[in-house]
C-alpha cells in the first residue's frame, strides 16, 4: 500500500488542530508556554525523542505557527491595532517575471530595469515600503518586530546620514534597505552626470554604512526618464518599484480609479512624524493594517517577490 495518503492525512489532521490551536490562543488560550515544564525533572529519564520523517517535521512547523500566532495575538492588543493581521502565505519557490508597467515605458527601455506598480501574482499580498528617513521612531522598530510585519525601506542618504545606527538596527531586524537617491531631487531635470551622482551615490552609501549593495531603486516623486534607468541599471539596480497606494495616519490615497488593493499591490508611506502627520507613525501603522486587513489582504516581503 503506498503511504503518501495515510502521510496526508495526519498533516490535514495536524493543520487542522494548529487553527484550533490558534483561534484558542486568540481567546486566551496555552500557546506560548515554556516547553521547558514538559520536559523531565532532572535525574529522570525524559521522553523518546521523536520519529524523523514528514509527520514530525509537520508538528513542529504547527507548533511554531502555533506560537508565532499566540505572539501576534498578543502584540496586536499592545500596539492597539482593529485585528490581527493575516499571515502571508509561503514565498514563492520562483519570482514571479517582473515588466514595465503599461504606459510607464521609456523609449529604447526594453533591457532596462521594469517600473511596475503591483508585483504579478494571485496570492492577496500586498507590499508596504516606506520612502526617505526623515522620523527615526525607535517605536516603529519596536511595533513592526512585535507584530512580524515586513516592509521595505527607500532611503536619501541626506536624511539618514544624521543617524546611521537606526537603520543599521532596522536592518539587523530583517528590512532591506534600497536606494532613494542621495538628496530626493527631481531626476528628469538632471542631466546624465546629475542623476548618476545621486543614484549611484546613494549605492555606494549604503554598501559603505549597511555592507550590501542595493537591486531595488525608488526615484523622488515616481519621477523619471531614460537616463535615470540607464544610470540606475549601470551601477547595480535591478527594478524599479514604485507603488498603487500612498499610506497615511487617518487616510489612504489610491492610484487606480477604483480606489481599491489589488493582488501585488505596493504600498508607499513616508518616514514621518507629528511635525508632518496629524499623527505618529504607529498610527500610521494603524490605519493602513486596519486598511489591508479589513479588504482580506496579508503583507507580505517585497524581496521575496521581486
Amino acid at each position: 500500500m503506498k503511504r503518501g495518503k495515510p502521510i496526508r492525512a495526519v498533516l490535514a489532521a495536524l493543520l487542522v488542530a494548529a487553527v484550533a490551536s490558534g483561534c484558542a490562543d486568540g481567546a486566551g488560550g496555552t500557546a506560548g508556554r515554556d516547553d521547558a515544564r514538559e520536559k523531565a525533572e532532572a535525574g529522570q529519564q525524559g521522553p523518546a525523542a521523536a520519529p524523523a520523517g514528514p509527520v514530525a517535521a509537520a508538528e513542529a512547523r504547527v507548533e511554531r505557527l502555533r506560537k508565532q500566532h499566540a505572539a501576534r495575538v498578543a502584540a496586536v492588543r499592545k500596539w492597539g491595532l482593529a485585528k490581527t493581521p493575516l499571515a502571508p502565505p509561503e514565498p514563492p519557490a520562483e519570482k514571479p517575471r517582473i515588466t514595465t508597467r503599461k504606459g510607464f515605458e521609456v523609449e529604447g527601455g526594453e533591457n532596462l530595469p521594469p517600473v511596475f506598480t503591483t508585483v504579478p501574482t494571485k496570492e492577496r499580498v500586498v507590499f508596504l515600503t516606506m520612502d526617505d528617513g526623515a522620523e527615526k521612531d525607535p517605536e516603529l522598530l519596536r511595533m513592526m518586530t512585535e507584530l512580524n510585519i515586513p516592509y521595505s525601506a527607500f532611503l536619501s542618504d541626506y536624511l539618514t546620514s544624521d543617524d546611521y545606527g537606526y537603520f543599521k538596527d532596522m536592518q539587523a531586524r530583517g528590512v532591506t534597505l534600497n536606494n532613494h537617491t542621495l538628496n530626493h531631487r527631481y531626476l528628469p531635470g538632471l542631466s546624465a552626470s546629475e542623476q548618476r551622482r545621486e543614484i549611484c551615490g546613494e549605492q555606494d552609501k549604503i554598501e559603505k554604512y549597511f555592507g550590501k549593495r542595493p537591486t531595488l531603486f525608488r526615484p523622488p516623486y515616481g519621477n523619471y526618464n531614460g537616463d535615470t534607468l540607464r544610470v540606475a541599471k549601470s551601477c547595480g539596480v535591478e527594478a524599479v518599484p514604485l507603488w498603487a497606494a500612498e499610506a497615511f495616519p487617518d487616510h489612504m490615497e489610491w492610484r487606480e480609479a477604483d480606489q481599491d488593493l489589488h493582488p501585488g499591490d505596493i504600498i508607499l508611506t513616508h518616514f514621518r512624524g507629528e511635525e508632518d502627520w496629524d499623527g505618529s507613525m504607529a498610527d500610521m501603522i494603524r490605519q493602513v493594517m486596519k486598511t489591508v486587513t479589513d479588504k482580506g489582504y496579508a503583507v507580505a516581503r517585497l524581496e521575496d517577490y521581486v
